[in-house]
């Protein structure tokens, strides 16, 4: 057996980044010997882990990474807001941002849940990867509140700096549609059923013409197109864009 010196616990803890005891306890099963003792842990990380996998994700941190015309966009999520401002726990959401954007997303996925299982043993929560997508284009503008509200939005002509203030307007105001195009019959047809119920006692000749008012109201607010810009609210998203000659090509939004 190999002697176990306090040197090659702190070296293991500083690589694995659980507990000095577990540590030492791996170190002494493995009889000394520091790749047996690496094994042994990360089996244990990953009971501990699953143990703990049917917890409530109810919250968590938005990382985004721009390199070129590329921007990452990584959701890690956890059970608590404490955990969620854990040191440890955004040094893995910003390793695998930047490994998503090196190795693609296929890969930074499959690397993931070793990543973060020695953090489940050593916090104590449950913890996975949610969503993660790469969007491309130019301009781009991003807006991030506070890691808990991001938007993406990708131009066709304007400026970055417009791109990020039709970001912001987003995280503000949560469109669900970039156009009327958008909203699907499923959508269509769940809000009729709501507002058919509040035209029925009107008259027979009308209830068309006022279900269809509701309708193009409600629908207004979710889509972002038509609503009125945030930081100019006489001017619609669409107004603006034509101001600007500019359009959306794409955008995303993504919330915790």
């Amino acid at each position: 057996m190999s002697t176990i010196t306090t040197e090659i616990i702190k070296e293991l803890r500083d690589e694995t980044g659980v507990s000095i005891m577990q540590c030492k306890k791996a170190l002494e099963d493995s009889g000394g010997d520091v790749e047996k003792a690496k094994v042994i842990l990360a089996k244990q990380s990953r009971a501990a882990a699953e143990k703990k996998a049917d917890r409530n994700l109810g919250d968590g941190l938005i990382i985004t990474r721009q390199k070129g015309d590329q921007v990452a966009i990584l959701v890690l999520r956890c059970e608590t807001d404490f955990v969620a401002k854990n040191d440890d726990f955004i040094k893995v959401a910003n390793d695998l941002t930047d490994m998503a954007l090196e190795i693609g997303i296929e890969k930074t996925k499959e690397a993931a849940q070793g990543m973060l299982d020695p953090l489940v043993q050593k916090i104590g929560e449950n913890m996975a990867l949610g969503e993660l997508s790469i969007l491309e284009g130019s301009p781009m503008g991003i807006y991030n509140h506070n890691g808990k509200n991001v938007a993406v939005v990708v131009m066709m002509g304007g400026t970055a700096d417009l791109a990020r203030d039709i970001a912001m307007h987003i995280t503000a105001m949560k469109p669900r549609f970039l156009s009327k195009d958008e909203i699907n019959e499923v959508d269509m047809e769940n809000a009729k059923a709501v507002f058919e119920e509040s035209v029925a006692d009107k008259p027979d000749d009308m209830k068309a013409k006022i279900l269809e008012g509701k309708l193009n109201t409600y629908f207004k607010d979710f889509t972002l197109l038509e609503q009125n810009f945030v930081k100019n609210p006489d001017k619609t998203i669409e107004q603006l864009l034509k101001d600007n000659d500019a359009g959306i090509a794409l955008y995303e939004h993504v919330m915790i």
